[in-house]
């Protein structure tokens, strides 16, 4: 259940393409909406299944499942777009670990 003022949404969580931090918020991206939720990208990512999400870099966690291509990128990170067309990067030090989980 997601709630964003007076709006409530019940989705399922692999419906969800990605997360954002935006300030003391995350913003929650599925089909065409991106409700707010009060709290810290670190504390939905100690929350949330490492299997299906993986922590982008500082502003992003992505659900594994909706990467469509992955592209090597100048700085030793990697940029991964997703199936709604999105593009994020993910940074040199999680590009790592990515590399690791999927024998990149």
């Amino acid at each position: 259940m997601i709630k964003d003022g007076d709006k409530v949404w019940f989705i399922n969580i692999d419906d969800i393409r990605y997360f954002e931090s935006d300030g003391n918020y995350v913003k929650v991206y599925f089909d065409t909406f991106h409700p707010l939720l009060l709290r810290s990208l670190n504390n939905l990512n100690d929350r949330i299944d490492p299997k299906l999400f993986f922590r982008a870099n500082r502003k992003y966690l992505i659900n594994l499942e909706t990467i469509v291509k992955i592209d090597t990128w100048f700085n030793g990170g990697l940029n991964v777009e997703l199936d709604c067309g999105t593009k994020i990067e993910i940074s040199r030090r999680q590009a790592i670990k990515f590399k690791d989980m999927f024998s990149i």
